[in-house]
């Protein structure tokens, strides 16, 4: 594509940030106070040029639907690889990114810390988050999904879930556990696991 001018990119940026973080395009006199212009002729030609390089669109006589065409790619560069047993080459050419908006961004997913150490054997250790999501009313969930489950009178607790007829075992990934059975209609499942979050700051 081609190349933008100074003044295009800074809109062009600023654009993208603002539509990725509302989800919706902003107006004329929102641009203007962004880029400290007191008048929208300048705005005006901008998109314009945004537009004509292949930026951008809209919708003619619509107000709001600017388009981000050709959106950067999201989140954290991934490099290449890191031995964690022998030797390997590592790539500097970048290739891809690591993008968790898609976790970290639905409207459905939440994230629990954990306490304890009974899914230790699936790498989910105590004071990990986990990233859980929302089951949807008509889905059905498979043998050894690890789950957020709430039992009736005892709390919610992370475990893989398995069902037999209405018996639903609630299995511990550490074996210092028992699995914990119980009635089918004693259990609600809030999510599912999609992810786990370890910091090391």
């Amino acid at each position: 594509m081609e190349s933008l001018t100074q003044a295009q990119q800074e809109l062009y940026d600023w654009l993208i940030e603002y539509i990725r973080s509302t989800q919706h395009a902003p107006s004329i006199r929102q641009m203007m106070r962004a880029m400290n212009l007191k008048s929208p002729a300048p705005i005006q030609s901008r998109l314009e040029r945004l537009r004509s390089k292949g930026y951008i669109d809209w919708t003619e006589g619509k107000a709001r639907t600017i388009r981000i065409l050709r959106p950067p790619a999201q989140g954290i560069p991934v490099l290449g690889a890191i031995a964690a047993g022998g030797l390997v080459e590592t790539f500097t050419d970048v290739e891809e990114k690591l993008d968790l908006s898609n976790m970290f961004g639905q409207r459905n997913c939440f994230a629990l810390r954990v306490n304890g150490d009974s899914m230790i054997e699936d790498l989910i250790a105590d004071g990990d988050l986990v990233i859980m999501r929302s089951l949807n009313a008509d889905e059905s969930l498979g043998n050894g999904e690890i789950v957020a489950a709430r039992v009736a009178g005892h709390g919610t607790t992370l475990k893989r879930f398995y069902q037999q007829g209405e018996t639903i075992t609630l299995k511990p990934s550490n074996i210092k556990y028992q699995p914990i059975d119980i009635m089918a209609d004693q259990v609600e499942v809030q999510g599912i696991l999609v992810g786990v979050w370890r910091g090391y700051a």
